[in-house]
């Protein structure tokens, strides 16, 4: 009996028309034929297959092949392996899609080989192409942590270790082991050389996964073969990203390598701001206080006031014991916001949390302008303004409207009931901020992008807790381009208005440009826990979902790849 032929050896027999991939195939095997999986042991039942049922919610439960898969394994290390061999000759170097099983399928049936059971595997690696991120074949060995296909991969095809991903998003296969905790395949990555700084598109290292996950043995490992601590993403460090998440592991890991607790990250933010704004929606009330107290032990600012002191963040969010233990690690109680100079206190009484106004009133200086300096005073002082600012409130926002004439200038109206108990300098920043917000609006409506983003950029200046200014600048951004941007500003956004859509669907958009649509579904998913009947959030998750299935099912061709 004749001996079993290499599978290359089929793909001699393709059409003319895919002369490169012949010739490419013919290269390879003479090269490393040897190396390459014989046709044989493809033939061969998988030894570590087991009995696996129907799936009833197949695409295709009628398919004429789907009886003997109800009683066998489909083979996914066969499926991989063919994957390996028409990805190296220049077929598919992303997923399998329909018209490159044909070809291949074509290629078996001209050959004088028994490959019946490679055409079903080809035919369910089709049906299941939507179900695997096919970002290249060692990007999903690394990610499954299929080590044998990994090393063959490496050492025999010599692929690159720090290949970029087929999806645009830069992501190697190390990024891709690391974010699946595939620790031995990380090892393995590593010791072949692999680029432990690499970014992707969104500035994210394998440390930046790693912290994000959670997986503190491999943010340890990667630490120990030198990954950069202090690297910065659109979301900042990987000290930032645990912080926004509340990994107190990984946290701790990171300080112990020198992690700069007081770095600012994109989006304006200190870690320590980061872990209070993550409270309540990322991270336990007990979970922030551990990280704090981390990050307090590592010499963190306490009064740094990006975007505002961690005790101004601690008094909005009504965070009673993180702003106890502030005030008992010596945060300064009279420090006010960056917008409208109010104190702490002032911020507390004017959102009636008494018991936050008791326990900042033995840190606070006096303040002139409240004539009963007592806790009871306080509230009475904080009611009565909110009192008085509701009946102005309808001519204030008049005024606002109409502070640009028809030639773009400043109008002077101005309400002189609005202007009592204000200082001049607090009504100039209103003013100028309102200003600003017109003048961004109408070079929105001209289409100059880059104009409206200047304009949005000189507000926030002035009211960096303005979360609409964010919003409206991550749009701009988007439109010219800034895709990397425009997610720090939709974060940034999300941290000080957690509860409004619009800063998860500017999330969204901005992941979909970067084409991460996993996490872009997730995020417009966010948006609609929060209002479910937002119409634009809806169609923008379900062109995220179908963006996925397109990007999991697509692959590349070979008159792409020659072109």
């Amino acid at each position: 009996m004749e001996a079993p032929r290499p599978f290359l050896s089929l793909f001699p027999r393709l059409s003319p028309c895919f002369c490169p991939v012949h010739k490419a195939g013919c290269q390879l095997a003479q090269r490393s034929e040897a190396s390459l999986l014989p046709l044989s042991s493809l033939l061969q039942p998988s030894p570590h297959t087991t009995p696996k049922p129907q799936n009833p919610k197949s695409r295709n439960p009628s398919h004429s092949s789907m009886a003997a898969w109800s009683s066998r394994e489909y083979d996914k290390p066969m499926a991989a392996s063919l994957r390996m061999i028409a990805s190296a000759i220049g077929i598919g170097a992303g997923g399998i899609s329909s018209e490159m099983v044909d070809q291949m399928k074509r290629s078996v049936a001209s050959s004088d080989c028994d490959g019946s059971n490679i055409m079903e595997v080809l035919e369910r690696m089709a049906e299941d192409s939507d179900e695997e991120e096919h970002l290249g074949p060692l990007h999903d060995a690394a990610s499954a942590g299929k080590m044998d296909a990994c090393k063959h991969l490496v050492e025999n095809l010599e692929f690159d270790v720090d290949v970029c991903a087929n999806d645009g998003s830069g992501k190697t296969p190390l990024t891709c082991a690391v974010s699946r905790g595939k620790v031995i395949a990380v090892r393995y990555l590593i010791a072949k050389g692999a680029d432990l700084n690499k970014q992707d598109a969104m500035g994210f290292t394998p440390l930046h996964y790693a912290v994000k996950r959670g997986y503190s043995g491999i943010a340890r490992l990667l630490l120990s073969r030198g990954a950069n601590v202090d690297l910065e993403s659109s979301e900042g460090t990987p000290l930032h990203v645990s912080a926004a998440r509340g990994k107190f592991g990984v946290m701790e890991i990171l300080l112990e390598h020198h992690a700069d607790p007081d770095r600012v990250s994109p989006d304006l933010y200190t870690p320590l701001a980061k872990i209070l704004c993550a409270t309540y929606e990322k991270a336990s009330v007990s979970a922030c206080l551990k990280c704090m107290k981390l990050l307090v032990k590592a010499g963190a600012d306490l009064n740094s006031t990006n975007p505002d002191t961690p005790l101004i963040i601690a008094t909005s969010r009504g965070l009673n014991e993180c702003v106890d233990y502030l005030l008992e690690v010596g945060a300064d109680a009279n420090i006010p916001i960056k917008h409208g100079r109010k104190t702490p206190i002032e911020i507390a009484a004017k959102s009636g949390r008494r018991n936050l106004v008791e326990s900042l009133f033995p840190f606070t200086s006096p303040i002139q302008t409240i004539s009963d300096w007592s806790v009871e005073g306080i509230l009475a002082y904080a009611r009565s303004r909110q009192s008085k600012h509701k009946g102005q409130k309808s001519d204030n926002d008049n005024d606002s409207k109409n502070q640009l004439n028809l030639n773009g200038e400043r109008s002077v109206k101005e309400d002189a009931g609005a202007s009592k108990g204000c200082t001049e300098d607090k009504l100039s920043d209103e003013d100028r901020k309102a200003q600003l917000k017109l003048h961004g609006g109408q070079a929105v409506k001209e289409k100059d992008y880059a104009g409206a983003s200047k304009f949005y950029t000189e507000a926030i200046m002035l009211d960096p807790a303005d979360a609409t200014l964010y919003s409206n600048r991550s749009f701009c951004h988007l439109k010219i381009g800034g895709a990397r941007d425009a997610l720090v500003d939709a974060n940034a956004c999300i941290s000080l208005q957690p509860d409004w859509p619009k800063g998860y669907y500017r999330k969204g958009a901005a992941l979909m440009s970067l084409k991460e649509y996993n996490e872009a579904r997730d995020a417009f998913m966010d948006g609609l826990k929060l209002d479910p009947s937002n119409l634009d959030i809806q169609n923008a998750y379900w062109e995220a979902d179908e963006a996925m299935i397109r990007k999991h099912s697509t692959g590349q061709s070979a008159d792409e790849l020659f072109e």
